[in-house]
């Protein structure tokens, strides 16, 4: 992928940021954290990675969302809470939500992100390196997270996310190992 992908990256539609809004933040938060105690479990590699920042604190501000995530790694257990404003942490990473998806999931090239300003670092970037490194060699695929921790609701929620892939042009699953990497 080329260094500009600014006029590539999907946008969420308003809409759908709007809807979000009136969203209570703690059932967001607890559904995160749930996630990130399952990505703890199954790819503890990941946050060894991390090596000096595994106790550091991320904001992750998807720019075309009415919330911001904490990623907080002290205490030895990874949780992802929901605030409306960024709280204090050590690094800030911003950008619109296309722009996260994609790196996760291998359809865009994290350099290229932040070299054209689609992804925003400030703070320490030595961690946001750390960070990116370790979900990229983790090879997350987020429509196979949930669908893990959904239960009998597995195969409806697959099929939800698929049509929201597909209608939003967000990246939700794995493809880089479908595409022979980027």
């Amino acid at each position: 992928m080329s260094a500009d992908t600014s006029q590539t990256l999907p946008r969420l539609p308003r809409l759908m940021g709007g809807a979000i809004r009136p969203l209570p933040l703690m059932p967001v938060s607890l559904a995160l954290s749930a996630l990130s105690r399952k990505l703890s479990r199954d790819h503890p590699g990941m946050f060894r990675r991390l090596g000096e920042h595994g106790e550091k604190r991320f904001v992750l501000d998807p720019t075309d969302l009415p919330l911001v995530l904490l990623m907080d790694l002290r205490g030895g257990v990874p949780k992802i809470t929901a605030h409306r404003r960024a709280p204090v942490a050590e690094t800030r990473i911003a950008g619109p939500l296309s722009a996260f998806l994609g790196m996760m999931h291998g359809a865009y090239d994290g350099d290229a992100l932040f070299f054209s300003r689609d992804l925003v670092v400030e703070g320490d970037t030595g961690a946001a390196l750390a960070l990116r490194n370790a979900i990229d060699d983790a090879e997350l695929d987020l429509v196979a997270e949930l669908a893990a921790i959904a239960g009998p609701l597995k195969a409806p929620l697959k099929a939800v996310l698929g049509l929201a892939e597909r209608r939003s042009g967000l990246v939700l699953h794995r493809v880089d190992a479908l595409q022979g990497g980027w």
